[in-house]
């Protein structure tokens, strides 16, 4: 269980940011910054950022299958989140749902998990042992 907690915790407390910022009818009322970026480059930001979570939790498993598969589990997992948080938005008032905004999440969710994906395998190629001829 604290092998799960360790990869998923992070994952689901992620998650759960998202879906309270999204909660928010004014959410640059709590973040200002906000307002200064266009709304796709923040959605594929915040969305980024649930990727490499996503690719780092499905990277790490103690399942094969995941592990060979953690790239496009994390972009469909990252994506599937993004359009559950849209028609979530279409509730809240002053808020709406775009599909663009799913796009944008989904393509954030794939620059993340390639990113991560990059960093672990330099990590993983720098901690191999140099062999002496």
């Amino acid at each position: 269980m604290n092998g799960f907690l360790r990869l998923w915790g992070p994952v689901c407390a992620y998650a759960a940011l998202i879906f309270y910022m999204s909660s928010q009818s004014h959410p640059e009322d709590q973040v200002p910054f906000v307002a200064h970026f266009s709304d796709k480059v923040l959605h594929a930001v915040e969305y980024a950022v649930l990727g490499a979570l996503c690719y780092r939790a499905f990277h790490a498993s103690h399942r094969e299958g995941w592990r060979r598969q953690a790239m496009l589990s994390a972009i469909v997992l990252t994506s599937l989140y993004g359009i559950s948080d849209e028609v979530h938005q279409a509730f809240v008032p002053f808020r709406d749902s775009n599909w663009l905004d799913w796009v944008a999440d989904t393509i954030g969710g794939a620059i993340g998990a390639g990113v991560i994906r990059r960093v672990l395998s330099v990590k993983a190629m720098d901690s191999v042992p140099e062999t002496s001829p």
